[in-house]
């Protein structure tokens, strides 16, 4: 075989790597997701979906309006923000009315922050984001502290320091959850307040939650009303007694009475004689427990 023959494989080798349009290609590698710098950016808003672990039911339409009309004149003060999807697009962790009322202005874009962050980090950020708010209700602020109870195993003084919030104002909303449905549907309506659901915790029955509940609604009945026909459920005897037996109680003792049963959502009896006397804090279970130690610091 000539030297020639064996050289020309090498030649050929040689021109293909010399001439650019004969080359192969090396593959693509694949786009890198954003830089989460956090510098805002704007998004289409097309682009972006919202968050799958939103613990808000809904969105008063008003509010949403009058925030629309505002970033249509000023536009969007404080970025939302988002994370990268493996699609291309971007998923909400905070900010939904403020994306929804810029769609609502016209808007095609967004001023958003991007974070690099797990599902679950994506569905911590989010609750308590919501739980920092003030439009929650309390039925939404119970979920959502159950929420992070359960999937993130947080303990209620771990859930205040996250949000701001003292932890008996935790251990209150999470009772909540104890009450019948109908009953958290009255309170998730409006038809009854916080206060009146604290003062129903202190029943010791279904029923008889249920049936004082319908009377708050029906008779539109007050907070301490309220509380009068839980201790007349609690204790018909006593209440018969000391009707008939004690002088009236100070006013002021009342009122710090009424004040702490509202405060604890416990049954609560202070015993005064001029000046003097003892607070009694009744409790039902640990919750209630924890809440009054809490409560007391």
């Amino acid at each position: 075989m000539s030297n020639a023959a064996i050289r020309r494989p090498a030649l050929g080798k040689g021109l293909d790597a010399l001439l650019p349009g004969r080359a192969s290609a090396p593959p693509a590698a694949p786009a890198a997701p954003p830089v989460s710098d956090g510098q805002a950016r704007e998004i289409a808003i097309e682009l972006i979906d919202p968050s799958p672990y939103q613990t808000r039911s809904a969105m008063d339409a008003t509010h949403l309006e009058e925030l629309s009309r505002s970033i249509a004149a000023t536009g969007v003060v404080q970025p939302v923000i988002v994370r990268a999807l493996p699609n291309g697009r971007f998923q909400l962790i905070a900010g939904e009315r403020r994306w929804r009322a810029s769609e609502k202005a016209g808007k095609t874009t967004v001023p958003a922050v991007l974070r690099n962050v797990s599902d679950e980090q994506a569905m911590e950020m989010t609750i308590v984001e919501n739980l920092q708010r003030a439009d929650l209700n309390a039925m939404e602020q119970a979920r959502a502290y159950e929420r992070l109870s359960r999937e993130f195993k947080m303990t209620q003084e771990q859930m205040a320091q996250r949000t701001g919030k003292d932890r008996a104002s935790v251990a209150n909303f999470m009772r909540l959850l104890k009450l019948p449905v109908e009953v958290q549907a009255h309170l998730e309506g409006g038809a009854i307040t916080f206060g009146h659901a604290k003062a129903l915790l202190a029943l010791r029955s279904e029923e008889e939650i249920l049936n004082v509940a319908l009377n708050i609604v029906v008779l539109d009945l007050s907070v301490r009303q309220t509380e009068r026909r839980v201790q007349e459920l609690l204790n018909p005897e006593k209440i018969v007694k000391q009707e008939k037996t004690e002088p009236p109680m100070d006013p002021n003792v009342r009122e710090a009475q009424d004040q702490l049963q509202r405060s604890l959502g416990l049954k609560v009896r202070i015993e005064d004689k001029k000046g003097k006397g003892r607070v009694i804090i009744e409790y039902s279970g640990v919750d209630d427990f924890d809440a009054i130690v809490s409560a007391l610091g």
